[in-house]
């Protein structure tokens, strides 16, 4: 009987990557990182860069949260298209924030080049397509925006889209010469190895029992009985952000993938770029650096994990059925799947920045689709916060906005 692995590929192919310890002592910092994931890793490694003493804990292992069930797609395009987050916060803001997405993949390869990862870091295209046939208009509307505001991107009509991918069932969409792919989990120990080398201190399976917030510092109680007093503290937590703000700032959905079997036959058309639809909610799809198609979406309201795992089977059945009717010549067997839960904001902007109820702390929370994107973003709008200076974006990331 063959049976699915329910673990996140990321884990079972990359196994344990780098072990740290809990924390037995009292210690203090200047920064204390909460988090372990891919925001933490790159949080943390601006830090370092910019000479502050740093800790990072997580209450798990390392990467074993969000960061192990992404799909690493790099996108510049942020959930709410261009035109409609132009409505929301001006034509200007929305640009300046598409283009800072479609900077930080570039970076994120410069960072990845640094710390000599093997994340598999590769650029992509991009190709964003119509569902429906209902979509193209508005398609062809977004398509307008980003062109006019200096966007490298092409339309494709339905014909040469199934020509160049063998996509069948997409009607036209629009091709953007930005995109890349990462191994995340990977990346994520990479960074953090190779900042822990330089005197990052990072402690895991190491859990906050109670925090005391001060103008001139924080002091965390861990729940071994533990002290750590930092200067300043920056969580880097996601959607475990919504156990500690208690506003109304973030919808929490669950999220599905599975990958295929290695596939022996060619694949090429799919290889350089990565498909996501106009569906709601959406369905991505990318190849995996040992050559396995994978393919995500079938959003859902989070409950409690218990309710979004049991859908799994379901939910990987469901993604299988469109990918036959999008590629109905390949040959998918599914070898994993996998569930995950991350956030949705009105806006599909990050929170980036402090937060009134708390003290000598910054969030760092990379929502959406493109959560990785804005945590390279991140790094700027603390890095500039911490030495006092206003970042340009800082407004539009603000919370109560």
């Amino acid at each position: 009987m063959k049976i699915k692995s329910s673990e996140p590929f990321w884990l079972v192919k990359n196994g344990i990557l780098h072990s740290y310890p809990s924390l037995r002592e009292d210690v203090k910092t200047e920064i204390l990182i909460v988090g372990g994931g891919i925001t933490g890793s790159l949080i943390a490694h601006r830090c370092m860069e910019e000479g502050y003493k740093t800790i990072l804990i997580d209450r798990r292992e390392i990467g074993h949260g969000s960061t192990s069930a992404t799909t690493s797609m790099l996108q510049y395009e942020i959930d709410l298209p261009l035109f409609e987050l132009a409505k929301m916060i001006g034509e200007k803001g929305a640009a300046e924030n598409y283009w800072a997405c479609f900077k930080s993949i570039d970076d994120l390869k410069k960072i990845a080049k640094v710390v000599k990862s093997t994340c598999g870091f590769q650029k992509k295209e991009s190709l964003y397509f119509a569902a429906f046939k209902k979509d193209v208009p508005w398609l062809k509307k977004e398509f307008e925006a980003r062109k006019e505001n200096g966007f490298p991107v092409k339309w494709l009509e339905a014909e040469e889209i199934e020509k160049k991918y063998q996509l069948k069932n997409a009607f036209g969409g629009i091709l953007s010469e930005q995109g890349g792919s990462i191994d995340a989990f990977q990346l994520a120990h990479d960074i953090l190895a190779f900042n822990h080398k330089k005197g990052l201190e990072i402690y895991d399976k190491t859990n906050i029992k109670k925090v005391d917030y001060k103008r001139n510092g924080v002091s965390v109680l861990t729940e071994y009985g533990n002290t750590i007093t930092a200067k300043h503290m920056i969580y880097c937590n996601g959607f475990e952000s919504t156990e500690i703000i208690k506003d109304d700032f973030v919808k929490l959905l669950s999220t599905y993938a599975t990958v295929g079997e290695i596939m022996e036959d060619d694949q090429t058309h799919l290889n350089d770029t990565l498909f996501w639809n106009t569906a709601e909610p959406y369905i991505y799809m990318r190849t995996t650096d040992d050559n396995r198609l994978l393919i995500g979406g079938e959003d859902e309201d989070f409950v409690n994990p218990e309710k979004r795992d049991a859908m799994l089977g379901e939910k990987s059945g469901k993604l299988s059925k469109y990918l036959k009717k999008v590629l109905p010549d390949y040959d998918f067997r599914s070898d994993f799947v996998w569930a995950g839960t991350f956030g949705e904001t009105k806006d599909g902007l990050p929170y980036i920045g402090q937060h009134p109820d708390f003290p000598s702390t910054f969030f760092v929370l990379g929502f959406g689709g493109n959560g990785i994107t804005f945590s390279v973003i991140g790094m700027d709008v603390i890095s500039d916060m911490l030495k006092g200076k206003k970042h340009p974006l800082e407004e539009f990331y603000r919370f109560g906005r």
